[in-house]
């Protein structure tokens, strides 16, 4: 993978939340967010919250809206309700409250994933934006696709020693927008 870790840079952990979106998925039976936790804590960041929520947009919306407000929480990683069926509702409840969307994210984990996949990779609806000052991915609900996200994407960007660039170090700017008159 091109870009490289500057060693001259110390590391910062972020603070990082793990929201799956299931209606059949309990704390024991959540292997896509037990993988994102332990892809997460063993980069050197921290876990800032987990929950479970039902497939319904009111219930995802009101948990990313109440994540992204809280400022111990800067990075938010969802798993589930990113596919093309009636009840799959993550990526239209991130259009309700997200500000800036990063259609990069999607479109990279696409193409990452269709050399696993082929053309089912076409039935993500993998998403990401930027709300309230934090970063929200939204990673299909299968641990090889967190997996995938995770190792090719998200570890390098939100590690802030990652160059070129990275998203860790734009976070003191998210929010510059909010103090323009």
């Amino acid at each position: 993978m091109p870009g490289r870790i500057d060693e001259t840079v110390p590391f910062r952990p972020l603070r990082i939340a793990v929201l799956t979106i299931s209606d059949s998925r309990d704390e024991a039976s959540d292997r896509s967010g037990a993988l994102l936790v332990e892809r997460l804590e063993k980069a050197g960041h921290i876990l800032a919250a987990r929950a479970i929520v039902r497939d319904e947009i009111e219930e995802i919306v009101a948990r990313l809206r109440a994540w992204s407000e809280d400022p111990g929480i800067e990075v938010v990683l969802t798993t589930g309700g990113t596919g093309v069926t009636g009840r799959d509702v993550t990526p239209e409840a991130l259009a309700r409250i997200a500000e800036k969307h990063i259609p990069g994210f999607g479109e990279l984990f696409r193409w990452l994933s269709y050399a696993k996949i082929g053309t089912s990779t076409i039935q993500s609806r993998a998403d990401a934006a930027v709300a309230n000052g934090t970063y929200i991915f939204c990673l299909p609900g299968s641990p090889g696709a967190c997996r995938d996200a995770w190792d090719e994407i998200l570890q390098s960007q939100l590690d802030i020693r990652y160059r070129p660039c990275n998203f860790a170090e734009m976070m003191p700017r998210l929010r510059e927008h909010e103090s323009r008159g």
